[in-house]
């Protein structure tokens, strides 16, 4: 994170760090010197040429609440190589990448688990990642900003929505992904495949963006959406943050706002869209039929070249069988409560 980003995002918290997590305040305030150098580096190097670039294609983005099965839907989908990602290297390091993605992703696996630690799939410099990780490290505002000082206030709630933002906020957070996507396209010379929950509720300002871009929107029941959704961000904090503390009630809230906040806003801009441009997918149809799904896909997005992907399809289901994803008891009071609060998304998607 550039010391642009970090300074600010410090001294606004008030420096509460906690003892325990002080350590790795001082390991990334020691790496920022050579991180901002690296960074003034590329930009002299490719900073006309990223400005300059134009994206390969049309974007096709993957929409929905955290732990839907984007990630898997995304990591599917990439078996197409006419497209690209963001890796995780390019959404941490996205100031530096450029020069510096080839060495430690040879070099650097040590610096990154092996699985991810809400769900134990697998993790790597290499693999894709969600773009917000990329906004954040180039100081757009994202509500991913609560991962730092999880017991702070949370910042940008809103913008979890189209109309969440302010003007200069806006103007700066589309400055901030274009250039991004950019970056991404200059190195990689393919259209995008992106994933980011919190683009779901910032369908119309994506639409306005690129009018060409298609859209996969999944789904889940949300019976199993809260409690994967509070475990990961648990997670996070717990390998991530810079402070510990009781804030279970705050993040309860946060996960139930937040899907609210985004659907509303989803549902108001998905209007207009042809099944052509956006396609819902189920999560449970997903994990069933992998193959079907994603054939359903291609047909009804008219995205070409299925039968070259087929066959990395079935690999990718025999390599994974053994996979197990994770187990949540019913906690029949809790389950009333999220459909409850998550009405109107169950109905809509059939779990009601």
């Amino acid at each position: 994170m550039p010391s642009r980003v970090w300074l600010p995002l410090l001294y606004k918290n008030s420096f509460r760090v906690s003892l325990s997590r002080l350590h790795l305040a001082a390991g990334v305030t020691a790496f920022m010197p050579l991180s901002d150098l690296i960074g003034f580096a590329q930009h002299c190097i490719y900073g006309r040429q990223i400005e300059a670039t134009k994206l390969a294609g049309p974007p096709l983005f993957i929409l929905g609440h955290w732990r839907s099965g984007t990630t898997l839907l995304h990591e599917l989908l990439g078996l197409d190589d006419r497209y690209a990602s963001p890796t995780t290297f390019q959404c941490f390091g996205p100031t530096q990448f450029l020069l510096t993605e080839s060495l430690v992703s040879k070099y650097g696996n040590w610096l990154i688990p092996n699985r991810r630690p809400m769900d134990n799939m697998k993790a790597g410099w290499a693999l894709p990642q969600e773009d917000e990780f990329a906004l954040m490290n180039l100081g757009a505002p994202t509500p991913y900003l609560r991962l730092v000082f999880p017991c702070q206030d949370y910042p940008f709630q809103g913008t979890l929505a189209s109309d969440g933002f302010s003007a200069l906020e806006l103007k700066r957070w589309k400055y901030l992904f274009d250039w991004f996507l950019k970056a991404v396209t200059f190195k990689t010379k393919k259209p995008l495949l992106l994933k980011s929950p919190p683009h779901t509720g910032r369908l119309g300002i994506l639409k306005s963006m690129y009018p060409d871009a298609k859209f996969v929107h999944i789904v889940r029941d949300p019976r199993k959406l809260f409690p994967s959704t509070m475990k990961l961000w648990k997670s996070l904090d717990q390998v991530q943050s810079l402070q510990v503390g009781e804030y279970q009630l705050k993040l309860k809230e946060f996960v139930f706002q937040s899907l609210k906040t985004m659907y509303d806003s989803f549902e108001k801009e998905r209007v207009g869209l042809t099944e052509k441009q956006l396609i819902d997918v189920h999560y449970e149809d997903l994990v069933k039929d992998p193959v079907s799904v994603c054939r359903n896909i291609y047909s009804q997005l008219e995205l070409t070249g299925f039968e070259k992907i087929e066959p990395l399809l079935q690999n990718r289901i025999r390599q994974e069988k053994e996979y197990k994803t994770n187990r949540f008891g019913s906690d029949p009071e809790e389950d009333a409560e999220i459909m409850t609060v998550w009405h109107k998304y169950a109905t809509k998607y059939g779990y009601a």
